[in-house]
């Protein structure tokens, strides 16, 4: 089994944080590249068991999530159908832990997989970057303009 892992700092609070990537269905709000998404059979994207089919960069993926904690502020998920890289057992999970010094959130995400051995380091490399990216594009969402997610944006001044 392989691990691909990707830590940073985001200077925002954690539950900050946890507030966009909690629902399942937000994913076009804080990674680049993700068009369109939507939760089948009608559930709620913080439902254990909910599918996401999001079009990204012009292709279809579809995931499952496997576990969700608010308590942990983490969320697991796998694939639905084949990946989209030529791997196997994948299961990722994104988890988001207060930094008490300076109320700050460490972000990590990892995922656990099989693969040809061949292709091991390179495919650990891939998600690794892939990680790094969409954490770089949530941080990008969040030092943007005042948005829903921010509680200064329901206190501005009339």
């Amino acid at each position: 089994m392989a691990k691909a892992y990707y830590s940073t700092v985001f200077e925002q609070p954690a539950p900050e944080v946890w507030k966009i990537v909690r629902d399942f269905n937000n994913y076009p709000i804080w990674v680049d590249g993700a068009g369109e998404c939507r939760i089948e059979d009608g559930k709620s994207g913080d439902t254990v068991g909910a599918i996401r089919n999001v079009l990204y960069q012009g292709r279809h993926v579809r995931q499952r999530l496997l576990a969700q904690s608010d308590v942990e502020r983490s969320q697991t998920y796998e694939f639905c159908g084949a990946a989209s890289l030529p791997l196997t057992d994948f299961q990722a999970t994104l988890r988001i832990t207060p930094v008490v010094d300076g109320d700050r959130a460490f972000v990590e995400w990892w995922a656990t997989f099989d693969c040809d051995p061949t292709r091991r380091d390179e495919l650990i490399g891939t998600l690794r970057g892939w990680f790094g990216t969409w954490l770089e594009s949530l941080r990008r969402t969040l030092a943007g303009p005042l948005s829903r997610f921010q509680p200064e944006a329901a206190a501005a001044p009339d």
